[in-house]
């Protein structure tokens, strides 16, 4: 890839354009606002020497501005013009442009000095001397030239001498047939149009030497008449030492003016040729601005200054011997500014100048006129002093506003310019536009305009977020208003205010800075050899700010890219498809903004495309001959030679470098060029024995490192960076210490490194400093308790100081507060809660950040008991300056202490004094081991032991009761009252067999307290399962179908009561159902997560494990009929590591019972059917004997009535039922049976029941319903394919209707 990332088409336009537009911010003039009243100012008017073409008509420019609008006149070589005497001048509205029409008239008439006056009741301006001329281009003389006869090798010379013309025309030299005579270090043109030959040889003969003469102002172009020339051959001069043609002799003396191009000319005869070459005596060519011409026979230098004054000496040399010639250059100067008079705004009162500084070789003549009058005829002014260049203005007064010109003249020359001065008294106003929006680019200038007026001129001041500014490393406020920013960084970003103040008043103007992100190619185009007819893809991505959208041009070796749509630009790439030789080139990539661009290129080879043979890649060998150039205070350039690149193109060299004095033997990565790139402009740190190597990386890796360069000792200098980090803190009551980062050695910039802490108590006027090495930080000591301190921390070597430090603020060491918080107030909310109240302590006695507030309480004893339980105090922080605090999970029935203390960051500090209170009861805790015992077959011993938390006094138990069916269908609930001195209670007559559920709770006062759960159940009577009852005479009654499947209920214990499973869980039991299964349990573990787990018996899978926290029951869903299960509880804690884990439970589901008979089989159902069917049969043959009767349905009417399609009867051919008759009453239906004689009559029916049979007659079933299917008629039968439909029977129609 080449390392090139700029663009020589855009970049310089660029530059230029902002250097114009921050020269413009700077340097502009005072403007007056056109509302107020001043004197006329020039604006506009045509140059000095002004050529007209004489075909067209004359414009002469002359406008101005004022207040009043100026009025405008004309002279004409020093006389008054009446231009409205004359009728071909017309003068434009509102301005003082003269158009003078020449059509008729020769243009001689209107040459001549011409001056414009622009005045108002406030002064008169005037314009230059404007000369008008009309351009010429006179004919050539008539002239007959002879025939030129020569020797061949003497020197020629064919003058050209065209006629003067204005402007002097361009002469060229060219041949019949209109080309340009070949011309070289032997045959040239001088400047004044001469061809000079140094010497002739035979080619030389030809008779169509034309010398062209082009006019540029009427773009006419005129020739010489041709020279012949003849070369003869008999007598040639022979090789000679050069002499020279022209300038003649070996001296001469030319004079240029500054700022001229100067041209220097030598041409010189000789054979051979002689080449000619150039000196300045006693000094140097201006480097830069010289060049060569005409075959190193002109000399040419732009923009002379005096310096170029001097001898110029030319060398004619060639194998003969040499010649010279000394040219004396002489500069004078036409007058040019130093410090032009500028516009003058003075308040009355006030003394000012006007200054015409100009300089010129010779010294210019300076003379003063007023309002276009020499100032020595104006009246006389007291308040007026004239001292050569400078008008001094004193104790102006209103109404002396004017207009002063100053002309400087010399021999070459002069200068005309217009000041006014005006005097008002004005209050300040901001011509700046309100709330203008700037924008930057990081790490570029930034320059925002407060461009203002007023009398006296106004004091410009600027503020940032309220904070004035001041003339800094980073602001300069310019004189015009304008604030410069040198480095703009996104933290400058924001509002700015600058404020126009004189004795008249104030006003402000607000404009805002945008600092925005610079635009970086991430991904530049890469060197790229590719085949003849593929493919070149170069990349081009950018990063930039998000506000500013990028455009993307693209350009072959700097220019724009072929016509051709073999080029594809992307968004981020160019594409060149079928690639050929002609494409090869550099390409450059340039991104820009409305801001900033940057770019990108490279090369693009086109190589055969033949068969490559098997490359052996391998990394690339370490660059070689690393030369140090450019040696600056902080840069050098590094050049190197890259090694064999082993087939692998090298993608970029690293560059590494050892600080032999403060880190020797330590190589560090310093920067990456890319792969084309030789040559790196590092940048370098002072104080530093700096040694280099370069690596370089290709597609296999990076080469082994060169050999070092030569050491490169950069000189040390005052640190460009202070320490950072810098912190403030206390330690102790009476110190406070400062730390920072101690800068490294690269940072140190030169011997002597050191740190200058300095202090002070803010606000305070004296700094306290210490000056200290090779620490990182400082302690200070006797500094009072609590105190807001400046501090800096700036760096400081043998050199000088770093930069001005910021300032850190930082408190001292804090102490324990003094003062403990008063009127402490305790208000019980209930049982297990209380809130306090207290004062705040005053901040005075906090010495320190007030952190917050301690309360600490203690349960003394309970009230219920009478020994003494007291525990450990409890501490709860309140932050900040909270006065109010809630003391959560209180003993009920409780004797409690309290105070409160207040703390910083030293410490606590007095307690306040001790509270007491005490707490109401609350309900009590759930009773302990409760025990569950069968006595006999219809009676439970329920068992307990008291709370182990009474939280008053116990007034009773509550024993609630119920027996639960294998559905978990709920019994009738019964509740037993029980004294609070019972530990058990015996439940008779129960029911034998049954599964009960209990509920215990203990009360007091306040309430039931929670309850505990129990399930058991009564003892079986076996003899009912084993001695089945039988009825007297009738033996072994029949077995009866089993009832339904009851729960299977399982447990880790013994039946109906057992020891708990473990230590944490107790009474583990299940319960089973058809598809899912109950567990239940009593955890009697810490707090922590509880999990019931399952699995399939004798299977591999893994266990599933249920989240149950919180519970005490889980049902488990989903389980499979006929399938063991293995189950088990396990207890974690908050790390999910077990802790416990119960005994496999195996469980087995019942299978599915089928509790419901087919429902074909119920005798209701039969039932139900038989009369439905009787009642059908009974319809039907109602139906049939109203058919035989001649009766018809009312069918037709009810369509006569309605006139609905889809209640229309259907159609015989849709397989209909049947139709109803719409002839005569006596005509049977179609489709009804025959008549008892048997006979139809054709007419009356072309179909019958057989026709719809499959051949034979209509059948009828045992109970009377028709069994023949309906078909379509025979004819329809032929037709339609042999298509039908089953026409429904009666039981069909009857499915239908139901």
């Amino acid at each position: 890839m080449d390392g090139k990332r700029s663009c020589s088409l855009c970049g310089g336009a660029m530059m230029i354009m902002m250097m114009m537009m921050m020269i413009s911010h700077m340097t502009s003039a005072l403007e007056v606002p056109l509302d107020l009243p001043q004197p006329p100012t020039i604006t506009n008017q045509s140059p000095k020497d002004y050529i007209i073409d004489p075909r067209e008509n004359i414009n002469i420019f002359c406008e101005a501005k004022g207040k009043p609008h100026p009025s405008f006149s004309w002279t004409r070589n020093g006389t008054h013009f009446d231009v409205e005497k004359d009728p071909k001048v017309v003068m434009m509205p509102g301005t003082g442009n003269l158009v003078i029409d020449i059509s008729g008239e020769k243009a001689e008439v209107y040459e001549g000095v011409y001056q414009c006056i622009a005045r108002n009741e406030h002064g008169s301006a005037v314009s230059n001397n404007i000369v008008i001329r009309q351009s010429r281009s006179p004919l050539w003389s008539k002239e007959k030239n002879e025939p030129i006869t020569v020797q061949r090798g003497t020197s020629l010379i064919l003058q050209c001498r065209p006629p003067a013309g204005l402007p002097p025309p361009i002469i060229f030299w060219m041949d019949n047939n209109f080309q340009r005579l070949p011309q070289n270090s032997r045959v040239s043109q001088a400047l004044n149009g001469d061809l000079y030959f140094s010497n002739v040889i035979m080619e030389d003969t030809r008779n169509d030497y034309i010398c062209y003469a082009r006019f540029p102002h009427t773009q006419t172009i005129q020739q010489k008449q041709p020279i012949t020339v003849k070369v003869l051959d008999n007598s040639p001069s022979g090789e000679r030492v050069p002499s020279f043609l022209h300038p003649p002799g070996m001296e001469s003396t030319t004079m240029v003016l500054k700022g001229d191009t100067l041209e220097l000319e030598c041409i010189a005869d000789g054979l051979p040729t002689p080449n000619i070459s150039w000196t300045k005596v006693n000094g140097e060519l201006p480097s830069g601005r010289f060049s060569f011409y005409s075959f190193q026979k002109t000399l040419k230098i732009k923009e002379v200054t005096e310096a170029d004054g001097g001898d110029y000496r030319c060398i004619a040399k060639n194998r003969m011997g040499s010649s010279q010639h000394t040219i004396t250059v002489v500069v004078r100067a036409a007058p040019f500014w130093i410090s032009a008079p500028q516009n003058l705004i003075l308040a009355p009162k006030e003394t000012g100048n006007l200054t015409c500084d100009v300089d010129g070789n010779p010294k210019p003549t300076i003379t003063w006129s007023v309002n276009g009058n020499p100032i020595e005829s104006s009246h006389n002014d007291p308040s007026r002093k004239v001292s050569d260049g400078v008008i001094t203005l004193s104790d102006v007064q209103t109404g002396s506003s004017a207009v002063y010109q100053c002309n400087a003249s010399n021999d070459y020359g002069y200068l005309l310019a217009n000041a006014f001065v005006s005097v008002l008294a004005e209050p300040p106003r901001v011509l700046t536009s309100l709330n203008h929006e700037y924008s930057v680019i990081s790490n570029s200038r930034a320059l925002l305009d407060c461009a203002s007026f007023g009398s006296p001129l106004p004091k410009i001041t600027w503020f940032k977020d309220s904070q004035s500014i001041l003339n800094s490393d980073l602001y300069h406020i310019h004189k015009n208003g304008t604030l410069e920013i040198n480095v703009a960084q996104p933290q400058n970003s924001g509002k700015y205010t600058c404020i126009a103040s004189n004795n008249l008043g104030n006003k402000e103007n607000h404009v805002h800075l945008q600092v925005k992100e610079p635009t970086r190619i991430i991904r530049q185009p890469e060197y790229k050899e590719v085949q003849r007819n593929s493919i070149a893809v170069f990349e081009c991505k950018v990063k930039h700010d998000p506000t500013l959208i990028p455009s993307m041009i693209w350009l072959k070796d700097n220019g724009e890219l072929p016509d051709d749509p073999r080029f594809e630009v992307g968004s981020d790439s160019l594409t060149i498809h079928d690639v050929t030789e002609d494409d090869e080139g550099t390409y450059t990539c340039i991104r820009n903004t409305t801001l900033d661009q940057d770019s990108a290129s490279a090369t693009l080879t086109v190589v055969e495309a033949t068969p490559t043979p098997t490359m052996i890649l391998e990394q690339p060998d370490p660059p070689t001959d690393l030369e140090l150039t450019d040696q600056r205070e902080r840069s050098v350039r590094l050049t190197w030679t890259p090694g064999d690149e082993h087939n692998s193109p090298i993608k970029l060299f690293l560059i590494q470098y050892e600080d032999s004095l403060h880190e020797p033997g330590v190589w560090l990565n310093m920067t990456e060029v890319s792969g084309t790139s030789t040559t790196a402009q590092l940048e370098l740190s002072p104080y530093v024995y700096y040694s280099f190597r370069v690596l370089a990386l290709n597609g296999v890796g990076l080469s082994e490192s060169s050999d070092p360069s030569r050491q490169y000792r950069t000189n040390p200098a005052k640190p460009d960076v202070n320490p950072s980090d810098v912190e403030v803190s206390g330690t102790s009551p009476d110190t406070m210490t400062i730390s920072w980062r101690e800068l490294s050695g690269l940072e140190s910039n030169g011997p002597g490194l050191q740190y200058k802490v300095s202090w002070r108590m803010k606000d305070a006027e004296q700094w306290t400093t210490v000056t200290l090495a090779n620490v990182s930080q400082h302690v200070v000591t006797g500094t009072p308790t609590f105190t807001l301190y400046e501090v800096t921390v700036q760096a400081v070597n043998d050199y000088g100081e770093g930069p001005r430090p910021e300032v850190v603020l930082g408190y001292s060491g804090e102490n324990s507060p003094t003062v403990a918080p008063e009127n402490v107030k305790v208000s019980v909310q209930s049982g297990t809660e209380a809130e306090v109240h207290w004062e705040a302590v005053p901040l005075s006695s906090v010495r320190g950040r007030l952190k917050g507030y301690k309360v600490t309480y203690q349960k003394m004893r309970s009230l219920h008991k009478q020994d003494y339980d007291r525990e450990n105090p409890q501490v709860l922080i309140f932050s900040g300056e909270e006065t109010v605090g809630r003391l959560p999970d209180l003993h009920p029935y409780s004797h409690y202490r309290l105070n409160i203390r207040a703390f910083n960051g030293h410490g606590d500090g007095p307690s306040s004094t001790d509270q007491q209170f005490q707490t109401p009861e609350g309900v009590p805790g759930p009773p302990t081991n409760v025990n569950i015992r069968n006595l006999n077959l219809d009676s439970l011993l329920v068992e307990w032991t008291p709370p182990l938390e009474d939280n008053g006094h116990l007034t009773g138990y509550l024993l609630k009761y119920q027996p639960i069916n294998t559905t978990e269908e709920a019994g009738l609930l019964k509740e037993v009252l029980l004294p609070a001195n019972e530990t058990s209670y015996t439940l008779d007559k129960l029911t034998h067999s049954t599964h009960y559920k209990f509920f215990l709770n203990a009360m007091t006062e306040t309430g039931s307290g929670p309850a505990v759960t129990k399930e058991a159940f009564t003892e079986v009577d076996e003899a009912l399962i084993r001695h089945p009852a039988v009825e007297a005479g009738k033996g072994s009654a029949p077995p009866s179908p089993p009832p339904p499947t009851p729960p299977v209920t399982q447990s880790l214990q013994p039946p109906f009561q057992a020891p708990p499973a473990g230590p944490m869980f107790g009474n583990v039991n299940s319960s089973v159902k058809e598809d899912h299964a109950v567990i239940s349990w009593e955890y009697l573990g810490p707090d922590g997560n509880v999990y019931v787990e399952y699995v399939v018996d004798n299977s591999k899978e893994p266990w599933k494990t249920e989240f149950v926290n919180g519970t005490r029951t889980f049902q488990i869903r989903g389980l499979k009929p006929g399938m063991s299960y293995r189950v088990r509880l396990v207890a974690k804690d908050h790390s999910d590591a077990t802790i416990h884990s119960t005994q496999e439970m195996l469980i087995t589901v019942p299978a599915m019972t089928n509790r419901q008979a087919e429902i074909a089989t119920q005798g209701w159902f039969i039932g139900l059917m038989c009369a439905i069917a009787l009642l059908i049969l009974v319809l039907l043959i109602v139906c049939f004997i109203k058919r035989n009767k001649g009766g018809k349905y009312p069918v037709k009417e009810k369509e006569d009535a309605h006139q609905d399609p889809e209640i229309q009867p259907m159609k015989e051919d849709d397989g209909t039922f049947g139709e109803y008759s719409d002839t005569e009453d006596h005509k049977p239906l179609k489709g009804s049976r025959t008549p008892s004689n048997g006979t139809v009559k054709k007419d009356d029916s072309d179909d019958s029941l057989v026709d719809y049979g499959e051949g034979g007659d209509g059948q009828f079933n045992e109970d009377g319903s028709f069994i023949g299917q309906y078909s379509g008629k025979k004819e329809k039968d032929t037709a339609e394919g042999n298509e039908s439909s089953e026409a429904p029977s009666p039981v069909n129609a009857m499915n239908s209707f139901v």
